[in-house]
């Protein structure tokens, strides 16, 4: 079965580096839809393609780089760079040689900026841009404009119009499928599951080791495991390291791997002068919900019984969503959690400028004003800046909790995002 192609919203990215860079580098996670979006570009603007994959491409790569860069068409494709960091070199005295906007696609399944082996990075000739698993809002085909909405302050403005749909069940369908193209096209949950079994036997045997030596290989799935249980939660080497009897320092070399080839990544705390007795520790988020219910072992019926890891879930599910729409959205953003030592909680904080967001998220259909606490704290310590706070709940209306502060059912984000119009 063919897996279908679906317009990526950071295609319009993509052509614009390509306008006034030398470089484009697209990195991710493999298979979330790389090397689709490079050759799509790339067949429109007449770039030459070469693989990674290929051994014989590798090993001649490997053999001379300078005279493989040399060698190459003005403007052409490298996919699977980080399987060859002996080339950045070369890209760089070429690029220096012939400045030309448009000269290199790369894409890459690791972050190739902290390879070890790369002594001397592209800055100021490359724009690197991080593609992650499918949204619900590319899927559905319709580009979102929650973000706008939230730091407009229009999201009290947008029409209750016939509702919106509860989620119930499909919920927890939603976030065992997950977000990798080639998951999605499956068609049964059976065939997705299988698909997320192959995907892993192949990040740890072969991506892993593509950038790194490792001893104790066989550790690292399990690890993996015990990641997926914790997502969502505070970042602690040492609970991870607990069921191991191997070394911290060894546990967190494993874990940056991870970290590395885009499977997990840290949410840093968020910090103001105007709060006290903050937790300053990360939280840690897998890269994609369907990926996390393989390595736990989870169905959609078994997560809609457990209520509790359906919320941890769902977190770390619209966290990866939001993550997805700053991509495309105009401005820079940052992503943070607020946690203090009382256990007052913002699942996530959004900064655009001096703006500040904050969004809580639960996966009942009920909300009720002690769910803004955490909301309300950030509010006061924020004063002007604060833009609004949002409760995503399970739920059919735009409700209001408040000044700047509402409760949006799931539903606008998960299937087509928000549609109120955004004011001029």
């Amino acid at each position: 079965m063919d897996t279908p192609l679906y317009h990526r919203f950071t295609e319009e990215t993509l052509f614009e580096a390509l306008q006034d860079t030398p470089v484009a580098l697209i990195h991710g996670s493999r298979q979330c839809g790389k090397t689709t979006l490079a050759q799509s570009v790339g067949e429109q603007l007449g770039y030459h393609y070469i693989s990674f994959d290929d051994d014989n491409q590798l090993q001649a790569a490997k053999a001379d780089p300078v005279g493989f860069v040399q060698s190459l068409p003005e403007k052409t494709t490298l996919d699977e760079i980080q399987r060859t960091p002996e080339l950045f070199t070369a890209i760089k005295a070429s690029v220096d040689k012939n400045r030309k906007p448009g000269r290199f696609i790369l894409t890459g399944s690791a972050n190739v900026l902290l390879l070890p082996q790369l002594s001397d990075s592209l800055a100021g000739r490359m724009e690197i841009i991080h593609l992650r698993p499918l949204a619900q809002t590319e899927i559905a085909g319709k580009k979102p404009v929650f973000l706008q909405q939230l730091f407009n302050a229009e999201i009290g403005s947008i029409p209750n119009i016939n509702n919106y749909p509860r989620l119930g069940e499909t919920l927890a369908d939603m976030v065992c499928r997950g977000g990798y193209p080639a998951a999605i096209a499956r068609s049964t949950a059976k065939r997705r599951s299988a698909w997320y079994r192959d995907y892993i036997t192949t990040i740890i045997q072969r991506d892993v080791q593509d950038i790194a030596n490792i001893r104790n290989l066989d550790i690292l799935p399990k690890l993996f495991s015990v990641a997926a249980s914790q997502t969502a939660r505070l970042f602690v080497a040492a609970d991870l390291a607990a069921p191991f009897s191997i070394s911290r320092p060894t546990i967190r070399e494993y874990l940056a791997l991870l970290e590395q080839i885009f499977l997990i990544e840290q949410l840093q705390p968020w910090h103001s002068n105007r709060l006290s007795r903050l937790i300053k520790t990360p939280k840690m988020h897998l890269a994609d919900t369907g990926l996390a219910c393989e390595l736990l072992v989870i169905n959609s019926q078994n997560l809609w019984q457990n209520k509790v890891l359906l919320g941890q879930l769902l977190e770390t599910f619209i966290y990866q969503e939001l993550r997805k729409y700053a991509d495309w959205h105009n401005e820079a953003l940052k992503f943070y959690h607020f946690r203090n030592k009382d256990k007052v909680e913002v699942d996530i904080i959004i900064e655009q400028g001096q703006q500040v967001a904050g969004i809580e998220i639960k996966a009942s259909a009920t909300v009720t004003p002690s769910d803004f606490k955490g909301l309300n704290k950030l509010k006061d310590a924020c004063g002007k800046q604060f833009s609004a706070g949002v409760v995503f709940y399970d739920g059919e209306n735009i409700l209001p909790f408040g000044n700047k502060l509402f409760a949006v059912p799931i539903s606008l984000i998960a299937f087509s995002g928000f549609t109120g119009k955004i004011k001029s």
